[in-house]
């Protein structure tokens, strides 16, 4: 198959690609490294702007596949209205799952545990002991059950939980247990000591967490977000943090990056991380891996994996 394909990476530090597409570098730069009409596969560029990722997307017209290296999509979907019926957009699954539920897990020790406190007592040479809450015994809500929920329920097993629930799009059922609707969310949130949001950003997601949500959550309880930003509505969360009634440990906000003065940085009982789930490095392997397996797919005109939408359908 002679065609281009646009890669983040250079194409000669990605073993196992296969031979007969020209490989383009292209990293989100001003200037494209070929015509974007020629491009048959356009891999987004990772942690760029959104309008950087979607740049390049009018104008390629003969494109047939779209892959990002994010597990999320949503800063490319507006971009997709401008290409041909038939294109697969393809997210990065099996990328990110151990980065993201590690960070997960930090946050909830970290926060239960009062690791900020200790810092901020560390840089000021004080002594702050005392009790503080332990993951042991908690009862722990994931909503978002996919692939990164499931990895997030891995890494909790070891920990002598008292429950973990697990909430989805869609009822089913698990080796582990059941997992809930979203309609179901309000009879969950009052039983639970912490909340973590792993869910993909959607219109059904989006202002998931607002305040008639926040307000069903335990007295005490920890909200932590590894999804998206706007899934919380950050008015909402707000207000409950400056009540002093539950706490939070943010990897992702609205808006993000979070700007200087906004207040958020200062709010009581919150702990901010920069969207830092995903770029560790376990982050370059995976990736390459999952380009040289999609690549060798496309090349022999076979399905690819991971496809989250078709255009056009």
């Amino acid at each position: 198959m002679t065609c281009d394909v646009w890669l983040p990476f250079h194409a000669d530090e990605i073993e196992g690609l296969p031979q007969g597409p020209r490989y383009r570098f292209w990293d989100g730069g001003l200037d494209f490294p070929a015509d974007p009409a020629d491009c048959a596969f356009y891999c987004v560029p990772y942690l760029k702007p959104p309008a950087v990722a979607r740049r390049p997307l009018p104008e390629m017209t003969s494109v047939r596949a779209v892959q990002t290296l994010s597990a999320g999509v949503d800063h490319v979907l507006p971009g997709l209205a401008s290409l041909r019926p038939g294109v697969a957009l393809c997210n990065a699954r099996g990328v990110h799952e151990a980065s993201t539920a590690e960070l997960a897990l930090t946050l909830v020790l970290a926060s239960l545990r009062g690791i900020p406190d200790f810092v901020r007592g560390q840089d000021a040479e004080e002594w702050r002991t005392g009790f503080r809450p332990s993951l042991a015994d908690k009862s722990v809500l994931i909503v978002g059950y996919g692939a990164i929920g499931s990895a997030i329920e891995d890494r909790l097993a070891p920990f002598e939980l008292a429950r973990v629930a697990r909430v989805a799009r869609s009822a089913r059922a698990t080796e582990r247990g059941p997992v809930h609707p979203l309609a179901e969310l309000p009879e969950l949130l009052p039983h639970f000591d912490v909340v973590v949001l792993s869910t993909p950003l959607t219109e059904s997601t989006r202002g998931l967490v607002d305040a008639a949500f926040l307000a069903r959550m335990k007295d005490g309880a920890l909200l932590v977000n590894v999804a998206r930003g706007p899934v919380v509505d950050t008015g909402a969360l707000l207000a409950e943090l400056e009540r002093g009634r539950i706490t939070a440990a943010l990897d992702v906000t609205d808006p993000e990056p979070l700007p200087p003065g906004h207040p958020l940085w200062h709010a009581p009982g919150v702990l901010v991380s920069p969207h830092v789930g995903g770029p560790t490095s376990a982050f370059r392997p995976r990736a390459e891996r999952l380009l040289a397996r999609q690549l060798t797919l496309f090349v022999n005109r076979e399905p690819l994996r991971n496809v989250v939408l078709t255009t056009g359908r």
